[in-house]
Parts: C-alpha cells; structure tokens; sequence
C-alpha cells in the first residue's frame, strides 16, 4: 500500500469533522461517510489502511453494518469499531472486527490501535516505492546546456522550501519532468505527486475532478468524490496547462493557494489540505494577465518560483544524449535488442528544428525503433535550413509532392472543415461538438488548436 488511506463511518456531523482533523494531521486521506451504503461504494473506487466504524449512530444496527464492510473485506483493512460502553457484551471476538473501543471516543486508545493494527502490516507489505523513478536523475543527467543547468540549479533550491513553483516553455520541452523533479527533492517526496490538465475537459468536470462532491450534490453525483487536492494531501499537485483555468475556477483556486480550504461540490464543511501546488503552462501569462484572461493575484501567487525550459533547438548538444537514452529504453522495452543509430542519422538528428521539442524527438525515435529504421529511409525528416534557405531538395520537394503528401494535405482539409462545421452547429459548445464527432474531448482541443480555429475565431470577433 503506497498510501496511507483510513475509510471513517460516522453519521454524527461534529465527531466526523473531529476525526478527520484528528487522521489528516497524522497523514491519512480520509473518505467520511455516514451509512453502510455510502461505505460500500467507498470500498468500491479503492483499498483502505483501516476502517473506523461507529456501529451506534442513529440506531445503525451492528450486525448489518459489519456484514456490509464483510463483503468488501479485502478493502477495508483492519476494522476498528466504536460501540457505548452499555454494550459490555460486545468485543472484538464477538463482532469479528479487529479493535473494539468505547465512547466517549479516547483518541490515545485510538492512535494506539492505529499502531498495533496498521503499522505491522506495513512493515510486513516492505516500504513504498518512491513516487519518481531513476528517470528524473538520468534524464536530469543529460541537462548539459546552460540554461538547463541554471534549471537544475533553481529545482535544487526550490525543492527546500515549500512554495509555488511556475514552470513555463513550448510544448513538449518537458515541465512535467521539471514538476516531478521538484516533489522528488523535496521534503513531500514519500507523499503523492497528483497531476491535474487543466484543459482537458470543460469547467463544471474539472471543478469536480479538482475538489471533489458530496453524494448527491448534483444529477449523476451518486456517490462521493474525493477531489485531486483531497488526493494530494501531504504531497504536490500539478496543475498542467494552468493558463487554460477557467476564470471561475482562478478565484477557487486563489483561495485553496490562500487559505489551504475549500469545500466539495455540495458540502457543508471546509476542508483542509496541506498540499504543495505546482503549475505549468506554455503560454504567456503576463500577456493574459493584461488582457484580462488570467487573475493578477493568482499570477503572482503561483509565480513565486520561476522554472523556464528552453526549447530542444537551444538546446542541441543534449539531442545525442537524448536519443540514444530513448534508443537504450525503447529497443529494450520493443524487444528490438542491438538496435543502434548510425553517427550520420544522429548528425541529421541533432540539426533537426524539432517543432515538438523532447517529446518529438521520443516520438521519433520509437517509430524508428519500431518499424528497424535506423537510416530514416521510411521515415521522412525535413533537413535543416541553411542560411534561412531551404536546400534545393527540398524546395523540389515542395513544388512537387508526392501523392501521399497530397492524400495527408486533403484529409487535413476535410477533417478541419468537418470540425468548422460541427463547432458552427453546436454554438462552439466543445462538449457537445466532441460528441458528436465520436472523439474525445481532448482529441477535439488538440485539432482545434491545430487546424487553427481558434485564432480564426478570434480574428473573426476582432473584425466584428
């Protein structure tokens, strides 16, 4: 069990806020319901490192509530049940339960038993594996030019202290890795690492996703959801593609960043959470700042430590690293054992602009992998500009393409038209316009994002 979770079920609302208060501080996420129902579909979404159960709220009988948690045994973890002192005919032998103590709830006995029951089995399951692999060190181990180097220097000391960390760059330079650096020096690096995209889905699910609901808490919302931040206790959270936050959500946000509380879609209580935030995005968020897209406040909130990563074409002497970092994994990983890159395809490699910066060049390198092209020769590659011109080859390559390229050219046309077509039908809903093309929401971003159509619309209301 790589995290401490504990599953309480209390219908009292005052002694359930005491508990969790009383498990949170000592490093346990915690699920709180309040009926045997409720406790099952808990059960249901993961494994717990021990259930608290008041087997005498509001008449709650003991035998049906113990039979309920009975089902989902493996899950639970050991029980440890809360009964009335009058009930001296029940212990734990008799209600089958691993811990039986009596109310007024003493909370010395309860970190006692936590102790006795849940510790040994930790110990017996072996310490958890570290959230971040040796790929952090060993790709950090390829950061040789400058700027990369002022990056490593800067994810060193930001890791010491707990505050914000703003990483910025294009696309596929590699923030996560930076993100995930930053949790594996610091002090949170037994704790989770959660990542959120903030733009991969619309407002109202990734409000959910970020602070969770109660049951009930709107049509659909059949059981409780515990929320990335709840998730994230004692640890870090990533926001990815922060710029992309809806407004509405900024100013939550700022409070969570403010405060440490929030409440879930629907609840009654603030909850509190110790969490790390650390935020990416490859946008320009002073320029949204002055446009009005981006909150000030939460601009400066989040950028208490900068991280910028250059993109892989000012960074070129790392390209030969990289690449036969990517070949030594994924020959291994593809069973393609002796698969190697000859010195002049790794010179063509290594003058390549790579638009799609690392994460282009990972891409690459599995497919050359995958189809045993190590000469290139299925997979095209532009050559690098010289002097701001193109080389003559190319140019011919330009004034007449091949039929494939033709066939890929109309069928980017027709996919943006069809895409054009559908945003105008639906009113530019995204939701409704991913459903009706039969592709994911975040596909639909990403081609809207390529095709341009965004920037059209943009233009377009500009002009009006």
């Amino acid at each position: 069990m790589t995290e401490r979770r504990a599953l309480v079920v209390e219908v009292d609302a005052a002694t359930q806020l005491g508990l969790l208060g009383f498990l949170r501080v000592r490093g346990y996420q915690c699920v709180a319901v309040s009926s045997a129902d409720e406790a099952l579909e808990a059960l249901a979404d993961g494994s717990f490192s021990f259930t608290l159960v008041d087997l005498g709220g509001n008449g709650t009988d003991a035998a049906d509530m113990l039979q309920c948690l009975k089902l989902r045994g493996r899950n639970s973890g050991p029980t440890i049940a809360v009964t009335d002192r009058r009930d001296n005919g029940l212990d734990a032998a008799a209600l089958d339960v691993e811990a039986v103590l009596h109310k007024p709830l003493n909370l010395d006995e309860l970190q006692q038993a936590i102790d006795t029951l849940v510790r040994p089995q930790a110990e017996a399951i072996g310490p958890a594996p570290e959230q971040v692999s040796g790929r952090i060190r060993r790709e950090m181990e390829f950061w040789c030019s400058a700027k990369m180097l002022d990056a490593r220097q800067i994810i060193r000391e930001a890791a010491r202290v707990d505050v914000t960390v703003l990483v910025t760059g294009e696309t596929g330079t590699g923030k996560e890795l930076v993100a995930r650096a930053v949790h594996h020096f610091s002090e949170r690096r037994t704790g989770p690492f959660v990542k959120v995209n903030c733009a991969a889905m619309p407002r109202e699910l990734l409000e959910s996703e970020l602070f969770g609901y109660e049951r009930g808490a709107f049509t659909g919302a059949h059981k409780l959801k515990i929320g990335k931040f709840e998730a994230a206790h004692r640890g870090t959270i990533f926001l990815d593609e922060i710029g992309d936050l809806h407004p509405g959500l900024q100013a939550k946000l700022l409070h969570v960043l403010q405060d440490g509380e929030f409440s879930r879609i629907g609840g009654k209580w603030t909850l509190s959470v110790d969490v790390r935030v650390l935020a990416a995005t490859n946008q320009d968020l002073e320029k949204a700042v002055n446009e009005g897209r981006f909150r000030e406040d939460l601009y400066y909130r989040l950028n208490v430590v900068h991280v910028f990563v250059p993109p892989l074409r000012e960074r070129a002497a790392e390209i030969p690293l990289l690449a036969n970092y990517f070949v030594e994994r994924y020959a291994k990983l593809y069973r393609r054992d002796g698969f190697t890159i000859p010195q002049s395809v790794l010179d063509r490699l290594t003058r390549h602009r790579y638009p799609g910066n690392v994460r282009e060049l990972e891409n690459l390198i599995k497919r050359m992998i995958v189809l045993d092209d190590p000469f290139l020769t299925r997979i095209p590659l532009p050559e690098p500009e010289v002097d701001g011109a193109q080389p003559q080859s190319v140019a011919v390559a330009i004034q007449e393409p091949s039929l494939k390229e033709i066939s890929r050219r109309a069928s980017q046309a027709a996919e943006r038209e069809a895409i054009a077509k559908t945003l105008e039908q639906t009113g530019w809903n995204r939701v409704r316009a991913a459903r009706a093309l039969r592709i994911s929401y975040r596909a639909l971003l990403y081609k809207i994002k390529q095709a341009g159509l965004d920037a059209e619309r943009s233009s377009a209301r500009s002009a009006s």
